[in-house]
């Protein structure tokens, strides 16, 4: 190869050799870059290891190791991964369904930067009003205040200070010198009066007011004097004077650039602080910038009919909800939906100056919303919290801010951004990441949905089965050349060669529950019937009201007759047919527990069993050991270095703390006595390593164990490790192992199961799995409802209930109701046109 063609080569391609991360077995391949790849294959099968674990990882880890030792330190460690040499490779971002910030402070405009640009747009040119009697607020002379003033009672002992600094965040070590320079002795600094003679050291990173004490004086006769140089000398620093009255520590606020000329209340300077619910300046005193009655900071959950008294939910305080463009004040631009947003912004009449002013705020704002809408979003509020958005909405609203970042040269790597979106809301997908890949970046895609590998310029097949049976390259190429490989299982899915098939027997519902008035969020007031003993499908575009209807309203008020549940449900009038079944669970994604501790050996129960088991034999015996030797998290069996964590923190000072294996049990988790006791030649962490398929071959002599075991199998997860970190697992992987622990439950044949989204993370083959699951629990009677997109399973569902016919308030409709071969022929119905292509080709089946 000549030197030319050499670096044309590396410079196309990142070339990644011995990759060995996970189970991927020290594999070589090449990926094109400027280019949209697609890494496919089974559940397990070494797509996450390649993609996240391994190229992302090193591409995070390179940008960090190029930073200061100083910058470092406030940046995670990461581990160099197992690979031998990466070439080629893009500073790399990766956006996957776990990193929006989870908290009641978050919300799509701030994590878009919307909100954070209205800020700065109500600043400039909104509107003051006055809060008490709706007056424009207009500018105060120093003798108005001086008057003002004058007008207190005789013998108030008051101080005059002029705020320099206002909940910013800094030391100020100049600013306070040169007070002190000028004369003054005191400053009132977070609230507390400190003595400026002395050295005052604040903290850099935390907020800060100082409020200069100009003078204290007494109301009396002759003081007007006094007390007007005081003001002007406040005037001087600040336009704003702070009049403290000292009995009973009370502030009186006045402004020389914002005062209602009836009432006379004055309005702080105001700044893109004034409407920060972050900010002390900004947020409503009564909730504290949650919006909701007794939130707490770390609440995972909203109560959406508590909202503040105070704000009515809007989080700010009154002064800035009475500044307004066009008659909105920011908290109510907040509540639109992006596609109202949009409108809104578009439609505003600015004078020449106000133009000028706002063009390159309302730029921002509007590419923001036109990229949200691309990605199929235009349906959310900007104040929607981030605590009530989904992985897949997560992921996309990420993906929309960095579509609006303007970056070229990086590599982006997603994980499944198609989740959640209907077929017709993907081709917008596809739009919004041409665009990233042809403004000169790297996109690669870990992916099952079929639209999107046939979409992708490249696409590379990894298996050929899950765990251990995984890890190999099966095939890459361009989408027609896997489609055309006989070795790829996703091929002949492609290709049509393999296929889920059609039930042969459509079920007939046994009964319906039937809601009345269903009103909550954009449901207009719709009456629907749930049918009883089948498996059905709820369907249609995003935000169209599928999980208001099933989970904020059906599942609630079935909980609260039920179990006597304390959930608030959803608005509706009526729900008919409840005692026609005596069980409610509701399988999701949320994580299986906060701590890394949990995995799915203790998450199942299976473990119980499992240290039962090693309690018996012999040896564990002669030394009295019990179950509880075998748990991690109890003195006795654990290594007491790391307290059964298998990890020690070693701080570093300067640069990040390290997790490295602990020396005493070397990562095991459990000291030496206990690690004595096998159980057919393995110890108790030997057992935690293996992978669900390991272990059911392994204990495939115990019917306890082999049980659970074969539950968590069935549900297309045995690649897992027993004792791998819940925290590592995804949310459809959660979910899996959530509803293997349901299944090892007894049934009663009255139960019914609600899913959203089970096909998450999941190839045709292992969507075969779980239908075959699916269908086990109705053929014993019980009525299973699922929320989902995916065409495979919707069209082998008995009955389908599509809502819509658009996502917000251009949803909440249902648009069909029937069996899949009836909501086909329905032509008001996105999902029907996209279920005949499905069906065209196959015969229907017939009803039971």
């Amino acid at each position: 190869m000549k030197h030319e063609d050499f670096l044309i080569d590396m410079l196309g391609f990142i070339t990644i050799k011995g990759a060995r991360e996970h189970n991927l077995k020290n594999i070589d391949l090449s990926i094109p870059r400027d280019a949209i790849t697609v890494i496919t294959g089974p559940s397990g099968s070494g797509k996450s290891s390649l993609a996240i674990d391994t190229i992302y990882a090193e591409g995070h880890r390179r940008y960090v190791e190029s930073l200061s030792a100083y910058a470092r330190q406030f940046l995670e460690q990461l581990r160099k991964p197992d690979v031998d040499s990466i070439e080629g490779l893009s500073p790399s971002i990766a956006i996957d369904q776990k990193t929006v910030i989870k908290s009641p402070r978050s919300t799509v405009g701030t994590i878009t930067e919307i909100y954070d640009y209205m800020r700065v747009l109500y600043t400039r040119i909104g509107r003051p009003y006055c809060y008490n009697c709706g007056s424009i607020i207009s500018k105060q002379e120093s003798k108005d205040i001086i008057h003002s003033v004058m007008s207190l009672p005789q013998g108030s002992r008051l101080q005059i200070l002029s705020p320099i600094v206002i909940d910013r965040k800094g030391e100020y070590r100049k600013e306070l010198l040169e007070m002190r320079r000028e004369g003054f002795i005191r400053a009132r600094i977070d609230g507390e009066m400190r003595d400026l003679t002395h050295d005052i050291i604040l903290k850099k990173h935390k907020r800060h007011t100082i409020e200069i004490v100009i003078d204290r004086l007494i109301m009396k006769p002759g003081v007007e004097r006094q007390l007007k140089d005081a003001i002007e000398t406040a005037l001087a620093y600040s336009d704003t004077v702070v009049i403290n009255l000292i009995e009973g520590d009370k502030d009186i606020l006045f402004s020389k650039t914002a005062v209602c000329p009836n009432c006379g209340i004055s309005y702080p300077e105001i700044n893109p602080m004034f409407f920060s619910f972050n900010s002390k300046q900004g947020a409503c005193p009564r909730c504290n910038g949650l919006g909701f009655e007794h939130l707490e900071e770390d609440s995972q959950e909203l109560d959406n009919n508590n909202y503040c008294k105070g704000c009515g939910g809007l989080r700010l305080r009154q002064e800035a909800l009475n500044i307004k463009i066009q008659g909105i004040n920011i908290g109510e631009f907040a509540r639109m939906s992006v596609q109202d947003a949009l409108l809104f912004i578009n439609n505003l009449k600015l004078s020449e100056r106000e133009q000028t002013i706002a063009s390159r705020v309302l730029k921002e704002v509007r590419d923001r919303l036109f990229f949200l809408k691309n990605v199929g979003l235009d349906y959310l509020t900007l104040d929607r919290s981030s605590l009530t958005i989904s992985g897949g909405e997560s992921q996309r609203v990420r993906l929309a801010t960095q579509l609006g970042s303007s970056l070229t040269g990086v590599l982006y790597i997603l994980d499944e951004p198609s989740i959640g979106m209907h077929p017709r809301d993907c081709k917008k997908l596809f739009k919004s990441l041409s665009s990233i890949r042809d403004a000169g970046n790297t996109v690669i895609i870990v992916e099952h949905d079929e639209e999107t590998i046939r979409w992708a310029d490249y696409v590379i097949d990894m298996g050929p089965g899950a765990g251990l049976s995984g890890g190999w390259v099966v095939t890459s190429g361009e989408p027609h050349e896997i489609e055309n490989n006989e070795k790829s299982v996703t091929g002949k899915y492609l290709s049509g060669s393999m296929s889920i098939d059609i039930p042969s027997v459509r079920r007939k519902p046994k009964d319906f529950i039937r809601i009345i008035g269903a009103q909550e969020f954009n449901l207009k007031n719709i009456n629907v019937d749930i049918p009883l003993g089948v498996f059905t499908c709820i369907t249609g575009v995003s935000g169209s009201g599928k999980s208001t209807l099933l989970l904020e309203i059906l599942y609630k008020a079935l909980c609260k007759e039920i179990y006597g549940s304390k959930l608030t449900p959803g608005r509706y009038k009526e729900i008919i047919g409840i005692d026609k079944i005596d069980r409610v669970i509701s399988v999701d994604q949320s994580p299986l527990g906060k701590t890394p501790r949990s995995n799915p050996a203790t998450y199942t129960g299976v473990f119980s069993f499992i240290r039962e088991l090693f309690s018996l034999v012999p040896d564990s015996k002669i030394r009295g050991y019990t179950p509880s030797r075998f748990s991690f998290n109890l003195t006795g069996g654990r290594c007491e270095s790391c307290h059964g964590d298998g990890l020690i923190k070693v701080e570093m000072h300067f640069l990040p703390d390290v997790y490295i294996p602990c020396d005493i049990c070397k990562g095991k988790r459990y000291n030496k006595e206990t690690l004595d006791i096998t159980y057919k030649g393995k110890n108790i962490a030997e057992v935690l390593e293996m992978t669900v398929t390991e272990a059911l071959q392994f204990f495939s002599s115990i019917p306890h164990i082999r049980h659970k075991l074969a539950i968590l199998e069935d549900v297309g997860v045995g690649y897992l490790q027993l004792g791998q970190p819940a925290s590592t697992l995804s949310g459809g992987e959660a979910q899996r192992v959530r509803l293997s622990k349901e299944l090892g439950k007894k049934s009663t044949g009255n139960t019914l199961y609600i899913l959203d989204e089970p096909t998450t993370g999941l190839h045709f083959v292992d969507i075969q799995k779980l239908l075959n699951v699916i269908n086990n629990l109705v053929d014993l009677g019980n009525t299973v409802i699922i929320i989902e997109h995916n065409l495979d399973v919707i069209k082998s569902a008995d009955s389908i209930i599509d809502l819509g016919p658009e996502g917000g308030e251009e949803g909440g409709m249902i648009v069909a109701e029937g069996m899949p071969e009836e909501i086909a022929t329905n032509p008001l119905s996105y999902t029907g046109k996209f279920l005949r292509n499905k069906l065209l080709r196959l015969a229907p089946a017939r009803v039971a």
